[in-house]
């Protein structure tokens, strides 16, 4: 029986698969645009990222800002033993990618040149919609909000900072907030910044 966020992950998924390339480019190059400007971004160094699937925003234009200003960029790896978390790796420009079991291109690196998200100043969330609250909807794998469930443990927001990634109409009102999930400090879109 399909629920609520079944059927708003099915709609909001729908809209962004039916973009085309074009609209796609210039959303991914605006949304580029306003995260370099935050201040956010700006003071973070180790900036986590994810590579786009499923008609998620392109974050090619956010991979290359974050190598340009000198910062250290990660991507998301499965975790090779608890397979419900994740890990981090660092992402150069010549970082061999193998699909994971999802079939999302991810890092292929050693055990031991994996961080955890504590270890970061700012992770990029991939998201299917949002709302003014900074509530997420994700795909429903609950993957980050495992991997950063240290922070519901702390009296005040530390690192890493949490801000969302998407098209601006995958903002949605109201979304009904569970016990696990994180709430983000923002989310950039291709139209604007919200900040919680």
């Amino acid at each position: 029986m399909p629920t609520e966020k079944t059927e708003l992950r099915r709609s909001l998924r729908a809209r962004r698969n039916a973009l085309s390339p074009e609209d796609q480019r210039l959303a991914a190059e605006r949304l580029a645009s306003n995260l370099i400007g935050t201040r956010l971004f700006l003071v973070s160094r180790r900036i986590a990222c994810y590579l786009p699937n499923d008609g998620e925003i392109d974050t090619g234009p956010v991979i290359e800002h974050i190598r340009h200003l000198r910062k250290i960029c990660y991507l998301p790896v499965l975790s090779r033993l608890s397979h419900d978390r994740l890990w981090f790796a660092e992402a150069k420009p010549k970082t061999k990618l193998v699909p994971n079991r999802f079939g999302i291109p991810e890092p292929a690196v050693k055990s031991s040149d994996l961080v955890r998200a504590q270890e970061l100043d700012l992770i990029l969330m991939p998201l299917v919609g949002f709302d003014d609250q900074g509530n997420r909807l994700g795909m429903g794998g609950g993957f980050y909000d495992r991997s950063v469930g240290f922070l519901r443990h702390r009296n005040r927001w530390r690192k890493p900072h949490l801000l969302g990634i998407a098209y601006d109409f995958q903002r949605v009102n109201g979304l009904m907030a569970e016990p696990w999930d994180i709430p983000l400090q923002g989310v950039i879109t291709d139209q604007a910044i919200y900040l919680y």
